[in-house]
């Protein structure tokens, strides 16, 4: 029998379709079937979404991209929650087939390509609503990362991430004397731990933020913080002069 009728869609089960995908790291429900059912943070990202939905703002008619996808999960909620359009995007090709095969067995219509945060500098579409869910500590350039996003932001950027350390202790001060260390040593003082080898067994965790830097890097990007409804979300609006500030940066006049 020739190879493309064994491996025919019809010719194979959806449960074997999905084992053919393994391994996952997002649990979605495909006709009842757990895609990874054994996830060691639970019922992932359900578990996190349950904790952000309320804060949501509304959908419909809206266009979003989500950067770093993954298999898909926070854009076909989003689609669920009226989206015009929603575009997922991420570098790995294993996430964006698993992506794919969600989609069409939930008969939800997102675009879903390859690309990186970075490719984004390139493209001149923006998105009334951003989702950058669990990327930021993948990336060697996060502030990049944040500044590009919000120039795709028109409405709201909904950013999650993991958080360690200390949280803050005192609001930051608007300067430091240069002979003045005590800072440095206060926990909670913002800072991003750099992990040179792996963390997790994964070598792509590369800067873990704790609280304190997390929300100073958000508003250096030119973000206003409306909600903070669980430790590692926050929803967020670019601040009008966040355009002019990037304009800036790249003519090298700051």
């Amino acid at each position: 029998m020739p190879l493309t009728e064994i491996t025919a869609p019809e010719a194979v089960s959806l449960a074997e379709r999905i084992k053919l995908l393994d391994p996952w790291f997002q649990n979605l429900r495909l006709n009842g079937i757990a895609t990874a059912p054994d996830h060691f943070l639970g019922d992932y990202p359900q578990v996190k979404w349950r904790r952000i939905a309320d804060v949501l703002p509304d959908m419909s008619g809206a266009s979003v991209l989500e950067v770093g996808c993954n298999a898909g999960f926070y854009a076909f909620e989003c689609k669920r929650r009226g989206a015009r359009r929603v575009v997922g995007v991420d570098v790995d090709e294993h996430y964006l087939a698993q992506a794919r095969l969600a989609a069409e067995v939930l008969e939800l219509q997102v675009e879903f390509r390859r690309a990186s945060v970075y490719d984004l500098a390139r493209e001149p579409e923006t998105f009334d609503y951003v989702l950058f869910m669990g990327l930021l500590y993948h990336l060697r350039y996060p502030l990049y990362a944040l500044d590009l996003l919000v120039r795709k932001t028109r409405r709201e950027l909904i950013f999650q991430s993991m958080i360690r350390g200390a949280p803050a202790s005192r609001p930051p001060a608007p300067d430091y004397g240069f002979w003045d260390e005590t800072p440095f040593s206060q926990p909670g003082f913002p800072a991003l731990y750099f992990i040179e080898h792996s963390f997790a067994g994964d070598p792509t965790n590369w800067w873990i933020p704790n609280p304190a830097a997390m929300e100073a890097m958000l508003r250096s990007a030119g973000l206003q913080l409306r909600a903070h409804p669980e430790p590692e979300t926050w929803f967020c609006r670019p601040r009008p002069e966040a355009a002019a500030i990037w304009e800036r940066e790249l003519a090298g006049t700051l």
